[in-house]
């Protein structure tokens, strides 16, 4: 039922969505959001542009984004012919939201370009470029299931509340991303020197960047209790082996990794390389956190009690 072609273009898709959105984040740590210009989809009116630093990381996100969306809608296309007649909704909702949030991210990209972007929009951009990446991540979790022959039908069943705390936990994440692409887009990273203190202080004055900076790091550090309690919460249910816990373990540990990056990051300010480096890590490590927390949402769904 899953061919090679069709595996392959799951892995181009999902590969290639986290290139577009680490090609974005270098774009924004580099400040080379202006490289082209206000054209668009053209680069300083040229279709071959002349070469500046600037110019070249712009345009090189562009391409990516170009030859990634027409593998996302090849993908897309292709699921449908597959899968629908086998009335295989799973692969179809996926691919389907990933060529959804890819095409309003090119949108939203065009729209930078061409009229200035405020900081609250500009980092929702990140976050809807986080939820493309999110469902190619689907898609290829699932094909590679599929292979294996894993129907969650059978596996043991847990709690709705597994599933409600998995989406709560999902929700709060998203917002605590939100809060630390505006600061990137507001350069308020320096508002909080120092980790884990802030300027020296526990609990800094509450205002303009420090105090961006300082509620990003309290939701950070909530965000690891509340992982926690969700690992524990699902290993009590799912059992210690089950893959459910697998995945709410692996949260639990990439979230430990972000605050650690976080801090690295707020240590290398000063040093361009090394910050914009640090920023890249940073971008990832949740990318991917946040990619596996949205499929263990799913499975949690799959699984509760009571559903047929």
């Amino acid at each position: 039922m899953i061919s090679r072609a069709y595996r392959l273009l799951a892995w181009m898709s999902c590969i290639g969505m986290f290139a577009v959105l680490m090609a974005g984040a270098l774009v924004t740590n580099t400040g080379s959001g202006r490289g082209c210009g206000d054209d668009w989809p053209l680069c300083n009116g040229e279709f071959i542009p002349a070469f500046t630093l600037e110019t070249a990381i712009e345009y090189s996100h562009r391409a990516v984004s170009g030859l990634v969306g027409i593998i996302v809608v090849v993908t897309f296309v292709l699921t449908v012919k597959l899968y629908r007649r086998y009335s295989l909704k799973e692969p179809l909702w996926y691919a389907g939201a990933s060529l959804f949030f890819t095409v309003v991210q090119a949108l939203m990209g065009a729209a930078a370009v061409v009229w200035y972007q405020s900081p609250p929009v500009m980092a929702l951009h990140f976050g809807i470029s986080l939820l493309a990446v999110a469902s190619t991540v689907l898609l290829l979790i699932w094909v590679a299931r599929m292979r294996k022959g894993y129907d969650s039908s059978v596996a043991s069943k847990v709690p709705r509340s597994v599933y409600t705390l998995v989406i709560t936990a999902c929700i709060y994440c998203y917002v605590v991303v939100y809060i630390g692409a505006f600061i990137r887009h507001t350069d308020s990273g320096g508002g909080c020197l120092g980790w884990p203190l802030c300027n020296g202080q526990v609990v800094p004055e509450i205002n303009g960047a420090a105090g961006y900076v300082f509620i990003h790091r309290i939701g950070a550090m909530l965000l690891f209790f509340l992982f926690l309690w969700l690992f524990l919460h699902v290993r009590k249910y799912a059992g210690a082996s089950d893959g459910m816990t697998r995945s709410a373990k692996w949260v639990l540990i990439l979230v430990i990794c972000q605050i650690f990056s976080g801090a690295w990051l707020t240590l290398t300010i000063g040093n361009e390389e090394w910050f914009i480096f640090a920023n890249m890590v940073h971008n990832l490590i949740v990318t991917i956190l946040f990619s596996i927390l949205v499929d263990l949402g799913v499975q949690a769904w799959k699984r509760q009690e009571g559903r047929m």
